[in-house]
Formats: C-alpha cells, structure tokens, sequence
C-alpha cells in the first residue's frame, strides 16, 4: 500500500506536464534550426520533412505538422489518448517554434559540421525530455515507443536503423560531406535515446 502511494506522489502533476512539453519541444525546434540553417538532415519525420522543405519549399513547420497527421490514429489505436493528445501538442508546438525561431535569432557564421552535431544533440536531449513525460514527436517516435513498451525493443535502436535509412535515402538533395555528418549526428541523437530512455528504468 505505501509503494502505491508512493508512486501516486512520484506522478508527474498537469503543470509539470506543460512545462515539459514546452522545454522539450523549445529544444528540439532549437536543434531543428541549426539543422536547417547549415543544410544538414535528420531521420524520423523530421527527416522526411527536412527532404519536403528542401524540394518544395514549403516551411518545416507546415510540412513537419502534416506529414505526423496519419500517425495519430497508431497512437490512439495503441498508445492511448493521453500519449496521443501530448504527442499532438509537441508537433504543434515544434512545429510552430521551428518557424517562429528564425523571427527572432539568426547566425552571421555557422559551421555546418559543429552545427549539425550540436544540433542532434540538442534534439536528442528534448527527445528525452518529451519521453518521459509519456510524449513524443509522432511518425517513428510512436512506432518506436509502442515497440519498445510492448515488446522490449529499444526506441533508441529502432529509430537508429530507420534514420540511418532515411538520411542515406537523402543523397540526391546533400553533398556527401554533409551526408556523411548527417548520418552521423542521427547516431549521436539516438545514442542518447538509447542510453537515456529504457524499458524499466522509469516507473511513472
């Protein structure tokens, strides 16, 4: 009876629920911006929404928020509402900030090598941060977290395979060089998912 209890107290409270969703996604837009300004890519959706905004155009916002749309029905269907409904407010808002940033900060001089790994790190630090408030960033994110909840496969590893894919799937749009930090950042990005975020080690 007093480990419920104890658990009931260790629960995250609504306030606390904002604030990371706010933090979390602050980061990974943040993260997205050094990506996007030094001309790198990523994996997961936001790397299919790095390939559309290249091509078209169309800001990373926009497409990042659509391309997430079909990947809430898996959510629901197998995460639940509340996973869904935090998940739906983090695209939003990265979504949103990732546009918004640029209106206020701009860099005179950025490396693209530094920036692209610095900036996958960042993401992954918010990535954390998002998880274990039981959110994430749809598209892979979901899949990978079911995965890992139902069947003990790590999300870390999972969305390192498939970003992997989708970054060397990216040839046609970056020089090599930048291929090659690219695929390196996401391995530093989901390294720090996979050492960070685990099945068992968190509780509630």
């Amino acid at each position: 009876m007093d480990n419920v209890v104890a658990t009931e107290n260790l629960k995250h409270t609504l306030l606390e629920d904002v604030l990371a969703l706010l933090i979390g996604s602050l980061m990974v837009s943040f993260g997205i911006i050094l990506l996007r300004q030094s001309g790198a890519l990523t994996g997961g959706t936001a790397g299919m929404a790095f390939l559309l905004h290249y091509i078209t155009h169309i800001s990373f916002g926009t497409i990042f928020f659509l391309i997430n749309l079909p990947f809430y029905y898996l959510a629901v269907r197998r995460m639940g509402w509340h996973f869904t409904i935090k998940t739906f407010c983090a695209v939003g808002l990265v979504s949103l900030l990732s546009d918004v940033h640029p209106l206020f900060i701009h860099f005179d001089r950025l490396q693209p090598f530094y920036a692209t790994l610095f900036g996958n790190i960042i993401i992954g630090l918010g990535f954390i941060v998002l998880f274990r408030h039981k959110a994430s960033l749809g598209g892979v994110n979901i899949l990978a977290l079911y995965l890992q909840d139902h069947y003990g496969i790590r999300a870390g590893k999972l969305q390192m395979a498939v970003d992997v894919v989708i970054v060397l799937a990216s040839l046609f749009v970056v020089s090599i060089p930048m291929l090659v930090v690219s695929v390196l950042g996401a391995v530093i990005l989901n390294l720090i998912i996979a050492m960070n975020h685990r099945p068992g080690r968190y509780t509630v």
